[in-house]
């Protein structure tokens, strides 16, 4: 097994450099081979067996406010070249005192030494002050450093210090930057190779793994190594040891890494029946009227998201999310609604459901909003509002309303959403999307802007659905190609987008008519009053709330609200209705801006 690029640079280098300051991923385990075997080892650890291959005898680990530790050699070397005794393999002592201690074993003649300075990150916060002058005496102590020859060796090698650190800036700026005497060296997440051998090694653990052909094994083992892209090595002994605890066969290994990145959940999706999906088109038409186009291209989508098929012609293990849908269209035409109808469709109700208005994302800096602050920065501790909330609830209808209007940072991360489906925090944490359907909207096409800040209509009525859906496609391209120069975010969504038609007179009356409905229900619910209208007074609340579409279903909303909900208040009010009661309304009039009913109390049965 090849040795990552990070080890084969210190070996190349103990005869060149005496202080190496490797920092990233120093948190994770590293697979150390030894024989035929395969240990993970923590990074201190990889780091001893490296040395002692390479002739270092003593190798000791100083920590803030814990001293010195003992990692390879013998109490009795360490007094020689230190002057001072350990107890057990350790001495604690302070930082200014350990100072002493680092520069006698580092120049020393007797044995080749390291010393690992750990948590190196954390120096300032444990020994205040202190730290200048401890950084002084190692950077003092860098300048004077000199190869020796000890033993038998033929080549001259320098007594090492090494800085473990979080990132590369936590280090002085003065100590590091311009030195040629100090090798810097990132350590990343582990690479595909690192990977493979790790699951190689351990994948034969799983339950039924031996139940599957040789030609199956490599197969799922290739799955597994691309599933586990961007994860630490210590995250793929956890996703192994996860699934021998929960007795997951091999052959299923998704099921674990899908566990432990979502946590261990009830899948949402497969509590959903066929039979639900199929009825989908007549379960969606009864909220959303005159979208019939938009219900079967969505029904389409959500038979792909049950079977996991989002993505599955680019690779086996899709982690993009459950599907991606573009909602384009004028304003009260149904896009949010149909939005909550897909969340109730899937969910059974609509707290899966989470929208952001991309208006007020607009700001040079939103993204952060999105993601959380960055460390250092106020609201660091809270996280982001859009990754706190797919990590409490990953089966989500996610809604990005008016995407047009977000600040085009923020396009960067619908990409990698997409993309990757999964997302980092300002606090490093990851979340993941793969079990999210994301839907955008957009009003783009409807208007355009003339520069004086005049809104000219594009699109009206009187167009058919073929032309104005034509005009609206050719806005969006336009827009994302051409103004934001970012033809990849379509790229992504593919052929997803739908466009809605206008409410037109007929769907405005089905959307009348199921207001009506909902408002004489409520009433009835909660008050135990029974409405009834007779076919002339509704045919002239019809006409007054479908007059003016242009504000589509809302618009009706809105003016119904006007003629039929405020005076109908008022006459419960007038008419002292109780429980029990029914009123029939038989006439509808609207004078000045003023509208009324005319009603009376009908008898039970009536």
């Amino acid at each position: 097994m090849q040795k990552p690029k990070w080890a084969r640079e210190i070996e190349r280098f103990v005869s060149i450099k005496s202080q190496f300051v490797l920092w990233g991923n120093i948190y994770d385990v590293y697979p150390y081979q030894k024989s035929d075997a395969i240990i993970p080892l923590n990074l201190t650890g990889y780091l001893t067996h490296l040395l002692s291959d390479n002739e270092y005898e003593l190798i000791v680990q100083y920590e803030p406010l814990m001293g010195f530790s003992l990692l390879k050699g013998d109490e009795e070397s360490f007094k020689t070249v230190s002057d001072h005794g350990l107890k057990d393999g350790h001495y604690q002592t302070t930082l200014i005192k350990s100072i002493d201690i680092i520069e006698k074993i580092i120049h020393n003649n007797t044995l080749y030494a390291t010393i690992i300075l750990n948590f190196s990150s954390r120096l300032g916060d444990t020994s205040g002050n202190d730290t200048h002058e401890f950084y002084y005496r190692i950077f003092r102590l860098l300048q004077n450093a000199s190869a020796k020859i000890i033993g038998e060796t033929q080549n001259p090698k320098f007594n090492l210090l090494f800085w473990f650190i979080d990132k590369e800036n936590d280090l002085p700026t003065w100590y590091s930057i311009d030195n040629p005497k100090i090798k810097t060296l990132p350590l990343p997440k582990p690479d595909f190779l690192i990977r493979k051998t790790i699951i190689s090694k351990l994948s034969p653990k799983i339950a039924g793994f031996n139940e599957v052909s040789p030609q199956k094994q490599e197969d799922i083992i290739g799955a597994f190594v691309d599933e586990t892209n961007n994860l630490f090595a210590n995250e793929i002994l956890s996703i192994i040891a996860l699934a021998i605890r929960e007795a997951i066969e091999f052959s299923k290994i998704g099921e674990a890494i899908k566990m432990y990145k979502l946590g261990i959940v009830e899948n949402e999706w497969a509590k959903i029946s066929i039979q639900k999906i199929l009825n989908a088109p007549a379960e969606l038409s009864k909220r959303v009227k005159g979208q019939t186009r938009a219900i079967n291209k969505v029904s389409e989508i959500l038979k792909r998201a049950y079977y996991n098929l989002s993505g599955a012609q680019y690779s086996k293990r899709s982690n993009r999310p459950k599907g991606v849908l573009f909602f384009a269209g004028a304003t009260g035409v149904g896009k949010t609604e149909l939005a909550k109808s897909i969340t109730g469709l899937i969910f059974g109700s609509e707290t899966h459901y989470i929208r952001f208005d991309m208006s007020e994302f607009s700001a040079a800096h939103a993204d952060q909003r999105l993601l959380g602050a960055p460390p250092g920065y106020v609201g660091y501790e809270m996280g982001g509002e859009l990754t706190n909330a797919i990590k409490q609830n990953p089966f989500s209808v996610i809604l990005f309303d008016e995407i047009e209007k977000a600040n085009p940072k923020i396009l960067d991360i619908f990409l990698q959403i997409l993309d990757d489906g999964r997302l980092t925090s300002g606090r490093g944490e990851t979340v993941y999307f793969s079990e999210a359907l994301i839907i955008f909207t957009s009003n783009l096409g409807i208007y355009d802007v003339t520069p004086s800040g005049e809104k000219i209509q594009k699109v009206n009525f009187t167009m058919g659905y073929e032309q104005m859906s034509q005009i609206i496609m050719e806005s969006i391209e336009e827009f994302f190609k051409y103004r934001l120069q970012r033809a990849e975010i379509l790229n992504r969504i593919g052929k997803n987008i739908i466009v809605f038609d206008f409410i037109r007179h007929e769907s405005a009356v089905e959307i009348f008519d199921k207001m009506v409905a909902t408002l004489f229900e409520n009433i009835k619910e909660n008050y135990a009053i029974t409405i009834k209208i007779t076919k002339e007074a509704k045919a002239k609340l019809v006409d007054r709330a479908t007059a003016d579409l242009s504000m589509g279903g809302r618009g009706v909303g809105n003016e119904l609200e006007e003629i039929l909900v405020n005076p109908l208040s008022s006459l419960i009010f007038e008419m002292q209705l109780q429980a029990g009661e029914s009123i029939g309304i038989y006439d509808a009039i609207c004078e000045e801006g003023v509208c009324r009913l005319i009603a009376k109390k009908l008898s039970l049965g009536k």
